[in-house]
């Protein structure tokens, strides 16, 4: 059972922030503690224990992704927005979603899911540990152990204090930084191509301006800050 989620709403339209309401309320462990018009309205809420951030990214006076850097405690951001070109922008800062607008059930209800696939993560994380080998790493989870080549492992996805390992038959968690396990010798065949993202180098099968294709038809965002690191994937 998911601990419940407090939940504090952003967005200048009236009548989206009631579209909002209305599908967090069809989720009873989601509790709106704030729906507000501005991000100058929200300041006084990061006082308070705030589980997940819906926003707008186009606000007056303060906009959506300039109130995150100052809200970064809030563990979950969800963006909503009327323009998907900013979609790249969000997910330079700590992003879980970004949903466009107008808003559907479908797409919310799959950003919901995803959120709580987050915090399953974040109450289990405190279960696994890891030992690495030449070409392995043993994670255990609980009274389990599971063993990894390092071949099988298709990305890592940075989560705040966490990485969690991608494979195709499970993923995998470990309780330390993206940043932290890149130093090691275990990971240095990888390269970060996004603040949330590394990637064997051997998976790569293309690259565009935004995105890398890797095996197994894999699309992941490029950070800005990190498109120095493919330069050698460059014809």
């Amino acid at each position: 059972m998911i601990t419940p989620i407090t939940c504090m709403i952003i967005d200048a339209d009236e009548l989206d922030r009631l579209v909002l309401q209305h599908y967090i309320r069809q989720y009873e462990n989601i509790e709106i503690i704030a729906a507000l018009d501005s991000a100058e309205k929200a300041i006084p809420y990061l006082e308070r224990p705030v589980d997940l951030l819906l926003t707008e990214t186009s606000l007056k006076g303060m906009n959506g992704l300039e109130f995150r850097k100052i809200a970064h405690k809030i563990p979950a951001c969800i963006f909503v927005s009327s323009r998907p070109e900013l979609a790249a922008s969000v997910f330079e800062i700590d992003t879980l979603d970004f949903i466009t607008k107008p808003l559907t059930s479908e797409r919310f209800h799959y950003s919901m899911q995803k959120l709580f696939d987050f915090f399953k993560v974040r109450e289990k994380c405190d279960c696994y540990d890891a030992l690495f080998g030449e070409n392995f790493i043993k994670i255990k989870e609980g009274g389990s152990i599971f063993q990894i080549r390092k071949t099988d492992i298709l990305y890592l996805e940075a989560l705040k204090d966490y990485t969690r390992i991608i494979t195709l038959e499970k993923n995998h968690c470990i309780l330390d930084s993206l940043g932290n396990l890149l130093h090691k010798d275990f990971f240095d065949s990888f390269v970060r191509i996004h603040r949330s993202y590394a990637i064997p180098r051997h998976l790569i099968r293309g690259k565009s301006c935004h995105e890398i294709e890797l095996t197994h038809q894999i699309k992941l965002p490029i950070g800005r800050t990190y498109k120095d690191n493919l330069s050698f994937f460059e014809p």
